[in-house]
């Protein structure tokens, strides 16, 4: 039995990049797939089915199951709607892989209120909204008898991670889907649902013209290193695997380690009493994890 024989999944951003390779592997282990896909440009501009379309026939022509979906992610009757194709098309949905996104990137002292708002609208809100229909899919499944073994696979990134400058929008609202994904795992694993994120590093047209690259580290950069990931994350076998955010890429898979405790000193009534305190437990705490730091992640 393939990998994913029998599972029914949905892709959001599936038409191109990351999402279209997510798709076709999902397919081609055997996964029954909903591609959705606005089809608007990197940007969130403008509406295109072919993209979707045109996953759809590759995986058709290979012998797979899939159908398109181009609700916009964030909207929440089209997300709702998306959830419900799943159940209506193939009978149930078993993985959700929340992925569709958009760039705006301007430094925070000349990004517009527009710029904020439509960024963080698809990548936050665009991960919610399908994450609410499903889960509640999944909430009532459990209910009638029927535990689910299902599984939600976020997507956040390196730049929310270790702070990358000229991203704010984008970095929040990456932040935000790795806390919202803990959150989740916690909230949804008594109906049996996993819920883990994945920090991509790969060549796509998100990132085109952000850096040059060697012919090695465009290598290292193909989407499917971070699809086989994906795919297993997908799978029954990853059952025991819950909330925990993995940064991939052909270098390798790391676990995200989250917030953790430093240095302590006591509380103080008195804000005069505070400055070498508070200076003291600063300087011996670690320095915040940065992409200029993090050699592994830029060899």
């Amino acid at each position: 039995m393939s990998l994913l024989e029998g599972r029914v999944a949905i892709v959001t951003g599936g038409g191109r990049g990351l999402g279209r390779t997510y798709a076709i592997m999902l397919a081609a282990h055997g996964a029954r797939v909903i591609v959705n896909d606005l089809g608007s440009s990197a940007a969130g501009v403008g509406a295109d089915q072919t993209p979707a379309e045109e996953v759809v026939s590759t995986i058709r022509a290979a012998g797979g199951e899939a159908e398109i979906n181009t609700s916009d992610v964030a909207d929440w009757q089209g997300a709702r709607q998306m959830v419900e194709q799943a159940v209506d098309r193939f009978g149930g949905l078993d993985v959700l892989i929340n992925n569709a996104g958009i760039l705006r990137d301007r430094m925070i002292v000349n990004m517009t209120e527009d710029e904020w708002d439509m960024v963080v609208r698809v990548h936050l809100k665009g991960t919610f909204a399908p994450l609410h229909h499903a889960a509640n899919h999944w909430r009532a499944r459990s209910k009638a008898g029927d535990q689910p073994d299902a599984r939600v696979i976020n997507t956040t990134s390196h730049s929310a991670l270790f702070a990358n400058i000229g991203q704010a929008n984008y970095a929040a609202a990456k932040g935000g889907i790795a806390s919202l994904t803990q959150i989740a795992a916690r909230e949804l694993q008594r109906i049996g649902v996993t819920v883990n994120a994945v920090a991509p590093r790969a060549q796509t047209r998100m990132t085109e013209g952000l850096r040059d690259y060697t012919p090695e580290q465009v290598a290292r950069r193909d989407p499917e290193w971070i699809a086989a990931l994906v795919c297993w994350l997908a799978s029954a076998e990853s059952r025991e695997i819950s909330g925990r955010v993995f940064a991939a890429w052909g270098y390798g898979y790391s676990v995200i380690e989250s917030w953790q405790h430093g240095p302590v000193t006591d509380a103080a009534r008195d804000p005069t009493d505070l400055g070498p305190h508070i200076e003291k437990i600063t300087r011996f705490a670690r320095a915040n994890a940065g992409i200029d730091r993090d050699t592994w992640l830029n060899p």
